[in-house]
């Protein structure tokens, strides 16, 4: 029990990532009783969100300070793996229908009319921004300096955890849209193909960590390794997880996304169906002279 216990209880405990979670848990909840949400849905967006809670408030935190391959694999899951999980649960809606209707009235139509929410749905949804940022925030917490000042500040240990989340967010948001464009922000054919650009990058990253000779990220032999094995050891198991899961969970996501094109072109939602289906109708409609 002791045990348990101690792989339970958080490394750092924190009121906000707490109250956020706890919310938004009994948002989805409460929505999921009011409409009718599929059960792989559901299942696809709680075992998201435990993914969440276990790599941010549990004991693997502490490990994810003190080896290099364990943080890299908790980023990994706060990046890539959690947000496909929420995201393709699509709970947008059910998370709104768990609100209170004054609420939704009174609090969340105004704020997402007004100019803040606006311009920064605007700037996080821009495809390309998204799609820059999501590269960005693995590379940039890859170089040996940002790393360190990420282990020696809780501050901007913890920036860095909230920017992967977010950016994982905003990127698979974009690309598993299941609507056309437009509405949906992004161009079908591009959210096939975007996966396939942001993996590059991040393979050639995983393979220069991998197979490098020379201790990177010595910040984690400064605060104390978890584990006694080889430290260039534990460094390629590191690179491998940037390089060959990554790559893996975002092809699935580029899967994912090929299916969507194909619902939509299936069921004549893409614009370029629709242009070529107005004029037959017309001309049906009308009929001969």
């Amino acid at each position: 029990m002791a045990t348990l216990l101690k792989w339970i209880v958080p490394w750092e405990f924190s009121w906000a990532f707490l109250a956020t979670f706890v919310l938004t848990c009994v948002l989805y909840f409460r929505g999921s009783r009011r409409l009718q949400v599929s059960l792989s849905r559901q299942l696809s967006f709680w075992v998201g969100m435990a993914i969440i809670y276990l790599s941010l408030h549990t004991y693997l935190d502490y490990y994810a300070e003190h080896e290099f391959f364990v943080h890299r694999l908790q980023q990994l899951l706060l990046h890539h793996l959690a947000p496909l999980l929420i995201v393709t649960a699509y709970p947008a809606s059910t998370l709104r229908a768990g609100l209170p209707l004054w609420w939704r009235l009174r609090v969340l139509r105004p704020l997402q009319r007004s100019w803040p929410w606006r311009v920064i749905s605007g700037v996080l949804l821009n495809p390309t921004v998204a799609t820059l940022l999501f590269i960005f925030f693995v590379l940039v917490w890859l170089i040996p300096s940002m790393q360190t000042l990420a282990m020696l500040d809780w501050r901007i240990y913890r920036f860095m955890n909230w920017t992967m989340l977010i950016s994982g967010f905003a990127y698979w948001a974009l690309v598993l849209d299941h609507r056309p464009h437009p509405p949906g922000r992004m161009v079908v054919g591009m959210r096939v193909l975007s996966p396939a650009i942001t993996m590059t990058p991040q393979i050639l990253a995983g393979a220069i960590v991998t197979f490098s000779r020379t201790d990177l990220y010595p910040i984690f032999e400064i605060c104390g390794r978890a584990f006694t094995f080889n430290v260039l050891t534990g460094q390629m198991i590191g690179g491998i997880i940037t390089w060959v899961p990554a790559a893996l969970i975002e092809s699935i996501g580029g899967l994912m996304a090929l299916r969507q094109w194909l619902r939509l072109s299936r069921n004549g939602r893409l614009p370029r169906q629709r242009s070529l289906r107005q004029p037959v109708a017309r001309s049906i409609t009308i009929g001969p002279d």
